[in-house]
């Protein structure tokens, strides 16, 4: 994946987790035709950037934590 494709996914899945509609890594790794794992790695990706996503289990989905 160049660096152009990953950086639009990136923005598209931190658009998903701040609408709150980031339910599962398998569900968007099938939209982009890869592994859960790498879904996974570009969710610690946006964190390492500064962005505090927190995977709730009670409603199953990705959040953004309000401070």
């Amino acid at each position: 994946m160049d660096y152009i494709t990953y950086s639009k996914r990136l923005d598209y899945l931190l658009e998903l987790v701040e609408k709150g509609r980031l339910e599962s890594p398998k569900a968007i790794a099938s939209k982009f035709d890869c592994s859960e794992k790498t879904i996974r790695n570009m969710i610690n990706c946006l964190r390492e950037k500064g962005f505090e996503i927190v995977y709730c289990k009670n409603i199953k989905k990705y959040l953004i934590k309000k401070t």
